[in-house]
């Protein structure tokens, strides 16, 4: 299903046990790369993870091209991805299993693009090689090379350039640049830096 990659958030509230996130929080999104800012602790990571449908709110909605993330939540998801950074989990696997594992979910990735990704990044020979075994920035590149090629209207990325290297950068600076001026994909990025990118908004937790 086809949708417009228009993405908005609705008088949404969240909690932890200790403490509030959001109360009757709003923002609409549009195609495009959207900043979002915020000093540590402000909820920039936790509004990702609702976003991306990892962590239910206690009020309000969210949605995507009119897909609600609670009322039809396998479309929702099928039209998103959530780029953490985090080291995967099932260290076990090799880097191409844990890519089958997440290409397997979209019907419409192409294991070139992600092919073309890993190469771009430089890191086409650690395919092969178990998670175990791979450097911190080389699981960095691994997850931007899924994300970047996985055929998403709503991409969020956590803190893309932490643990890159200059060249890693200029180049995901220019793959994410190309992404948004397609105009078919609302991205959704946090970065304690400028991220030096055409933005589309520039969004300022409260």
């Amino acid at each position: 299903m086809e949708i417009t990659p228009v993405l908005r958030v609705a008088s949404l509230g969240f909690r932890f046990d200790t403490h509030l996130v959001f109360n009757d929080f709003s923002a609409t999104l549009e195609p495009g790369i959207s900043w979002l800012r915020g000093p540590n602790g402000k909820g920039k990571t936790t509004l990702l993870r609702l976003i991306a449908g990892a962590l239910v709110p206690q009020a309000g909605s969210i949605s995507l091209g009119g897909v609600d993330c609670a009322g039809a939540p396998l479309a929702y998801r099928l039209a998103s991805y959530f780029c953490g950074g985090d080291v995967p989990e099932l260290p076990w696997l090799t880097v191409q299993e844990f890519l089958d594992i997440h290409m397997a979910l979209y019907p419409d990735a192409q294991p070139a693009l992600v092919d073309a990704q890993l190469a771009g990044f430089g890191i086409s020979e650690v395919l092969m090689q178990r998670l175990s075994t791979l450097s911190l920035g080389q699981h960095k590149k691994v997850q931007l090379a899924l994300a970047l090629a996985l055929p998403v209207r709503l991409l969020l990325v956590d803190e893309p350039f932490n643990g890159l290297d200059t060249a890693a950068v200029d180049y995901l600076r220019a793959q994410l640049a190309s992404r948004a001026a397609s105009r078919d994909c609302c991205i959704v990025l946090t970065s304690h830096l400028d991220p030096q990118l055409p933005l589309a908004a520039t969004l300022d937790l409260p």
